[in-house]
């Protein structure tokens, strides 16, 4: 188990290895100061990520997770109301409280370690599945269909 030195030991959650690593990797990517909070990151992003992802690439995509990550998903309810990638910003800041710029570089940052986790294939078919802007968000370009 990777440890915080400033939580003590009694009060750390303990998570499986492959959560671990995720964790360290989204901890990494947005240059957290404690896992702790690369966690809460986690869970805010994929939470909204399981409100707006239906049918087979959220299934396969819980697969691909940490089962901790993967109950995040897929404990949500699905919300049919589409999305666009700020919207999708916009609504997580709202429910956390935090401001927009923080809460982008939340989700860029837990994209990108959820992108490592899943493939760019299973990230393309998803991308597909969701309203335009979700691309920038995981860190790729967004490509206008051709005419």
């Amino acid at each position: 188990m990777i440890t915080d030195a400033r939580v003590p030991l009694e009060q750390q959650q303990s998570y499986g290895t492959a959560y671990e690593h995720m964790l360290e990797r989204v901890r990494y990517e947005g240059a957290y100061p404690t896992r702790e909070r690369a966690d809460e990151a986690v869970r805010l992003v994929v939470a909204g990520l399981g409100r707006r992802l239906t049918g087979d690439e959220r299934v396969e995509l819980a697969a691909c997770l940490p089962p901790e990550a993967a109950r995040v998903l897929t404990t949500q309810i699905p919300d049919t109301r589409p999305l666009t990638g700020w919207e999708f910003v916009k609504d997580l800041a709202a429910r956390s409280g935090a401001s927009l710029a923080s809460t982008r570089w939340d989700t860029g940052s837990v994209f990108a370690a959820v992108a490592a986790q899943a493939g760019p294939h299973l990230i393309n078919r998803v991308l597909r599945r969701l309203p335009t802007g979700y691309a920038l968000l995981f860190g790729q370009a967004e490509l206008a269909p051709t005419a």
